[in-house]
Parts: structure tokens; C-alpha cells; sequence
């Protein structure tokens, strides 16, 4: 018997508590670094740059604000990185939601610098991943770039969370939803991580792809109502740190599976542009249930929980019909050329896919028709 190696990848550190921008200067000083370069998005540039000035001078540090762009185009993350080199910048900063996060690590990557993500919003795991997502000049994904590192320092402010619209943080909900099946995909066909060249999942990554997923189950709805009730409370910092942390470490450590693939096809479809990642991952969520035969209590958790929190449950709830056939083929498609498919423990091919999606669809309007 041949033993495989295991590896496990995450952030150096991680901190979460509300006011905790206050502290993003100690924390970077921490890091033994002395010139910050700062990709902030642009809603919260003014809100911050004057604040973040005078605490990192108050640390003997010096800091640069720039705005994001808007887009992770090539042209753009290429503009800033060049900024941060001539502000000779030894840790570079992405504020905002994930472009702007996945333009401060292209940044940090490539001028060798110290790289920290301060979400916004808790809506992707993006603070964590060692990726950017990379787009066209007309909003479409265009890849994403991998690196050999993830970010030193994740800071989460979860006042300005909790500032943030609710829906963000039940779009989190809906990507961290898919991280402990993705995950134990993963073992079940012996799919390599993405841990350097690809190791076995370790199993603290595992056990943490699940406390992902039973804190989804049991504090998902509390923290959403509490979240529209502006009261920041145990619940809500729980799920923060499940979106944030807990689901970028079973992506990082484990890996993507069917829902990711799902994803990919129909995130490429016009149709979806007006649904978000977790949106749309959530709705994938179901149909890898369907592909890999789950049980009936498993899949009815899962319905129950998107319906509750306003996820989908349909094709239509991310802008299709099931009647669109050509659309369907199209998803299913794009998903059998994503590498996360071969994680996925079941046969799959085109057909297989449809089949799994027109069901999942179905199974979700009947849910809905049944539990209004």
C-alpha cells in the first residue's frame, strides 16, 4: 500500500471582530512591513483612506490609497500592480468586495510584497484563496490565476459586514453551501487537492468543509434575521467566519467538485449575468445532490435552508427556463472542460449533467410548490 502525501493550505492569520479596521495598521506592522499599498473599492475610498493614513503613520508606517478599477482585467490588475511597485510597496492590501481583494493579490504577487484582504462584503471566500478571477473589458471570465501562496493577513471588520446589505451575506451562505460536498467529492473519487502540485485532503480540511456546512445548517437563518435586524451577534459573526474562513480553506485544502463545474456553465450564459456567484453555486449545490444520489433527508436540508434564507431552488431563480434546451447543453458542456469535474465521484458526461439539472430543477419547484 502506497501512502499519499497530504497538505493543508489557509491564510498565516485571520482576524475577525467589528472595528477591527481600526487595527489593519498593528496588524501589518505585525507582518515587519513599512510602505502599504492600498486597493480600496470605490464606494469605500472615502470612507477610509483618511482614517487608514493617520493610523498607519501612528504606527510609523506609510500607506497609499488607490481606487479599484472596477474589473479584474488584465489591463487593469496590471495598472495597479505597477503603482504598488513604484510605491515600492512591501505589502499591498485589497479592501472591498472580491475583484477588488483578487486585484490587491495579483498586486502582491507580483511585486513580491506581503498581501492582506480586508473584506467588505461576506458574500465569496475570495479573502482566503491564493487566486484572482480575471475578467474581459465586457464582464466575462476570462480564467483565473493561481498562486503558490495564500494571503498573510485576512481582516474582517464585522461591523462594516453587517453594514453591508443582507443579501451579500446569504450569497455567501450559498457558496460555503457547496464547500463540504465539493469537499467530500474530493475523498470519495481520491481527487488530488490543489495544494502545490496536489495532494490528498487532510483531514482537518474535511472536518472543517463540515463545520462549514452543520453551522450553515444550524445558524444560516438566525444570522440572516439578525443581519436585516442590523444586531451584530454571536450568529452573525459565526456565519461571517464560515463564508470567509471555513469555506476558503475546504476550497484551498480540498477542492472544487460538481457544484463549481456546474457553475462555470452557467455563469458563461447571458441569461445568469444578473444572478451572483452564491446564487448560482447554491442552485449548482442541488444538482450535484441530484448527480451523486444523495439521500432524501440530505437533499430536503438543503432545499429547506435556500428556501429559507432566499436562495434558489429553480432554473428560473437564476434566469433560465428547464424548456432552453441549447442553454442547458451549453452549461453542461462548459462544466465537462472544467478540471473540477473529475473530482466528482459518478459518471459524468453532457447527458448525465442535463439529466441532473432538469431533475434538480424539478425537485426544487416541487419543494417550493409544496412548502409555501
Amino acid at each position: 500500500m502506497t501512502l499519499q502525501t497530504r497538505a493543508f493550505a489557509c491564510p498565516s492569520k485571520y482576524v475577525q471582530g467589528p472595528g477591527e479596521i481600526e487595527n489593519l495598521a498593528k496588524w501589518c506592522a505585525d507582518l515587519e512591513t513599512t510602505r502599504a499599498f492600498a486597493v480600496i473599492t470605490p464606494s469605500f475610498v472615502d470612507k477610509l483612506s483618511s482614517m487608514l493614513t493617520q493610523t498607519f503613520e501612528a504606527e510609523g508606517l506609510m500607506i497609499t490609497c488607490e481606487a479599484f478599477g472596477g474589473q479584474t482585467t488584465r489591463t487593469e490588475l496590471d495598472r495597479l500592480a505597477a503603482m504598488a511597485g513604484e510605491a515600492d510597496a512591501d505589502v499591498v492590501i485589497g479592501i472591498g468586495g472580491g475583484k477588488a481583494m483578487d486585484a490587491g493579490k495579483y498586486a502582491g504577487i507580483q511585486t513580491g510584497a506581503a498581501i492582506v484582504t480586508v473584506p467588505t462584503i461576506a458574500s465569496t471566500d475570495a479573502p482566503t484563496s491564493a487566486l484572482s478571477a480575471t475578467y474581459t473589458e465586457t464582464g466575462e471570465h476570462a480564467g483565473s490565476i493561481y498562486y503558490k501562496r495564500n494571503p498573510d493577513l485576512v481582516l474582517v471588520d464585522s461591523q462594516i459586514i453587517l453594514d453591508a446589505p443582507a443579501k451579500y451575506l446569504a450569497f455567501g451562505m450559498g457558496d460555503a453551501l457547496s464547500t463540504y460536498f465539493e469537499a467530500k467529492a474530493h475523498v470519495d473519487s481520491d481527487t488530488k487537492n490543489r495544494v502545490r502540485a496536489g495532494y490528498k485532503t487532510p483531514l482537518a480540511a474535511m472536518a472543517l468543509s463540515e463545520l462549514c456546512y452543520t453551522t450553515l445548517m444550524t445558524e444560516g437563518r438566525q444570522a440572516l434575521a439578525d443581519v436585516k435586524n442590523h444586531a451584530l451577534t454571536e450568529a452573525v459573526e459565526d456565519i461571517i467566519e464560515v463564508n470567509t474562513l471555513l469555506s476558503g480553506i475546504g476550497v484551498e485544502s480540498a477542492g472544487c467538485a460538481g457544484a463549481h463545474s456546474l457553475n462555470s456553465g452557467f455563469s458563461a450564459l447571458p441569461e445568469c449575468q444578473k444572478a451572483s456567484h452564491g446564487e448560482i453555486v447554491a442552485f449548482s449545490t442541488i444538482c450535484e445532490l441530484v448527480l451523486e444520489h444523495y439521500d432524501q433527508k440530505t437533499l430536503e436540508d438543503v432545499l429547506a435552508f435556500n428556501q429559507d434564507v432566499g436562495l434558489p431552488l429553480t432554473l428560473r431563480d437564476i434566469g433560465l427556463s428547464r424548456d432552453d434546451t441549447e442553454s442547458l447543453k451549453k452549461v453542461a458542456e462548459k462544466a465537462m472542460t472544467t478540471k473540477h469535474i473529475a473530482a466528482v465521484p459518478v459518471e459524468t458526461s453532457p447527458e448525465i449533467l442535463v439529466d441532473a439539472i432538469l431533475k434538480a430543477d424539478q425537485i426544487g419547484a416541487d419543494w417550493r410548490e409544496s412548502h409555501q
